[in-house]
């Protein structure tokens, strides 16, 4: 996996976040009122941005395997 400092793409942000939090109970809650954001396709500044909405809330939550 790279290094901490070299995350490029959001399903290493995304694993290194579950790598994080597993194993310490953790939740994480957003509450979103009409929050936009555009999320880039990749590190650059030729990169394109998808543009998304927010209206809600989103829960993150971790938990190991007990088995």
């Amino acid at each position: 996996m790279a290094d901490k400092d070299d995350t490029r793409t959001w399903p290493e942000l995304a694993i290194r976040l579950y790598d994080k939090l597993t194993g310490r109970g953790a939740e994480i809650t957003y509450d979103f009122e009409d929050f936009e954001v555009y999320v880039p396709s990749k590190v650059g500044d030729d990169a394109d941005h998808a543009h998304w909405k927010m209206d809600g809330t989103l829960k993150i939550r971790t938990e190991d395997d007990k088995s």
